[in-house]
């Protein structure tokens, strides 16, 4: 066997190089405000958001971030010509900006929608209506954060 071309590996030197590309997870990044609005922008375009019509309904303080009630509803009559298509939530500090969107038609009955959800820390959340005749419609709500959703291990 050529000398030059023969490497002896022992177990240490083996770890060794394996703790030198040990990858140190990173904490998971989270969606800015900034996101928030291009995320907004993205769904309603150059259309006008108008406030009302709209209830958000999610507590203002919970102590665990893991699974928190939400409930969206619209005032609608939820009839072929004047009905809600679409729901969509969005927060600020998640790691993405999307929460949920939910489609309804006329038949749906009542544009109402509820989840639980997680809220990684204290942010702002908005729901918006998208109606059937193009507008939007919108209200938003701040949850403070107690506990953080998928940190609760590392506080323990």
């Amino acid at each position: 066997m050529d000398t030059l071309h023969r490497t002896d590996v022992t177990r240490r030197g083996f770890l060794a190089g394996v703790a030198l590309v040990t990858l140190i997870p990173a904490a998971p990044a989270s969606a800015t405000p900034d996101e928030l609005a291009a995320a907004i922008k993205e769904l309603v375009g150059s259309a006008k958001l108008n406030p009302g019509r709209v209830t958000l309904d999610i507590p203002p303080l919970v102590e665990n971030g893991n699974t928190v009630p939400m409930k969206v509803s619209v005032e609608s009559p939820m009839t072929a010509k004047d009905h809600v298509k679409a729901i969509h939530v969005f927060n600020e500090r998640n790691p993405q900006p999307y929460v949920m969107n939910a489609y309804l038609g006329p038949r749906a009955g009542r544009a109402s929608v509820s989840a639980h959800i997680k809220l990684r820390e204290s942010q702002k959340l908005v729901a918006i209506a998208e109606l059937s005749d193009g507008s939007f419609w919108t209200a938003s709500a701040n949850v403070i954060v107690t506990v953080a959703a998928c940190v609760e291990d590392l506080v323990q």
